[in-house]
């Protein structure tokens, strides 16, 4: 019928009882297959099509029912592939990941791009689906901001390196031109009301990260007992700094 397993999320750490993991898998792949093979048949209001198309909306609500979730976040990997049109149907906010380099952003042009075609095309599955008792997914998400990442630190104005700043510095007029003067006739911009939709900096972390991964903590929370040594336990525990802002910012929308 198009569904997939309900696989209830696992906490993953003790010390984080309120949160919870659903990890990926190699086989979505086969799923991804699967939507781009039904994704006309389901703008035609085809009921199997459909619910291939939505399965992983409707997983999305079980798990929450499943924990009580409050907040549900979705990584997503780094292309406008079937699967991520799928998940960003049915998410209410997305964020965007940018490196202050070239590729993000001719990246911004395509994402701008695509989600206006995709949201002409879920209203399109909504209003040829006529059945009941199948959730679909508006295909509305709404634009939250981005986060500039990966970039060498300095402290100056930027908050980088003059060679990242290159590009740093064109960020967000690529973004302001080629997502939210897009998305904003639909209905699809958060108003932050300074007209600024970078939500924080989150910068290159080095070797912090593997430390991070196999302590499954947040970097910050790393101590001497996940075996940093030296200006590393003061460098994690100072990189709260970069997380919270964008933390505050989220939570002042959920």
């Amino acid at each position: 019928m198009g569904d997939i397993r309900q696989r209830r999320p696992t906490v993953i750490n003790p010390a984080y009882p309120n949160l919870y993991l659903v990890p990926g898998d190699i086989t979505l792949s086969n799923y991804e297959d699967r939507l781009g093979d039904t994704w006309n048949s389901a703008k035609g209001g085809d009921e199997p099509a459909l619910r291939v198309q939505s399965a992983i909306y409707r997983y999305i609500l079980w798990c929450a029912r499943e924990i009580n979730a409050d907040i549900v976040m979705l990584d997503l990997g780094p292309n406008l592939g079937s699967l991520n049109r799928a998940v960003l149907s049915g998410s209410d906010y997305f964020i965007v990941p940018m490196s202050p380099d070239l590729f993000s952003i001719k990246g911004t042009e395509n994402l701008g791009n695509k989600l206006v075609m995709w949201r002409q095309n879920w209203d399109q599955c909504n209003t040829s689906w006529t059945g009941t008792g199948l959730e679909i997914p508006s295909g509305l998400p709404t634009f939250l901001g981005y986060v500039m990442q990966q970039h060498n630190i300095r402290d100056n104005a930027s908050g980088m390196t003059r060679g990242w700043g290159i590009f740093g510095d064109r960020v967000g007029q690529a973004v302001q031109e080629n997502i939210v003067d897009k998305l904003i006739p639909n209905g699809q911009v958060h108003e932050w009301g300074d007209g600024n939709w970078n939500l924080g900096q989150i910068p290159n972390l080095h070797s912090l990260v593997p430390y991070s991964l196999e302590a499954r903590k947040p970097v910050f929370d790393c101590t001497s007992a996940d075996g940093l040594t030296g200006a590393h336990i003061s460098r994690a525990r100072n990189s709260r700094q970069h997380f919270m802002p964008i933390v505050d910012r989220i939570l002042a929308v959920a």
